[in-house]
């Protein structure tokens, strides 16, 4: 792989405002995958999870809760420290996108129908964040300048 590609995944403005997209999405998605993968904060774990996921015709249900829980969490951690920042957002933007059309579009735009919204906001803030790069106070700048 050419390395000015790597370099681009790394490199990004050094802007603060980023910070405070990274923490709190990183936070929500980390803590969304903890209720998937290890049943924490309320969650069902991957067994519950799994057979609501097949319940919805997302089959097969263990591994879709596996794979959502996965980039959720772990996606969530390498936003909160800034480490590949924008593999992650991505990541994290497909995830929302599956979320949002395989559950929530047909209940319309509010969450208090189980509409689409939240998962719109975290979208967003993913596509921000895969666009615009982890900016400052972020893991991915010192592996930036390495390269």
């Amino acid at each position: 792989m050419n390395t000015s590609i790597i370099k681009n995944i790394f490199t990004s403005d050094a802007v603060t405002s980023t910070l405070a997209l990274r923490l709190v999405a990183g936070i929500i998605f980390a803590a969304h995958g903890a209720q998937k993968l290890f049943a924490w904060f309320g969650g069902y774990g991957l067994e519950g999870t799994g057979q609501w996921m097949d319940s919805i015709g997302l089959g097969p249900g263990y591994l879709m809760a596996l794979l959502a829980g996965s980039a959720e969490f772990f996606g969530g951690i390498f936003l909160i420290i800034g480490l590949l920042t924008r593999p992650a957002a991505f990541t994290l933007a497909i995830t929302m996108l599956v979320a949002i059309f395989a559950v929530h579009f047909e209940n319309g735009l509010f969450m208090s129908n189980n509409g689409y919204e939240f998962g719109l906001a975290l979208f967003a803030m993913s596509v921000a964040l895969m666009l615009q790069g982890s900016g400052r106070f972020a893991l991915d700048n010192l592996i930036a300048k390495k390269l």
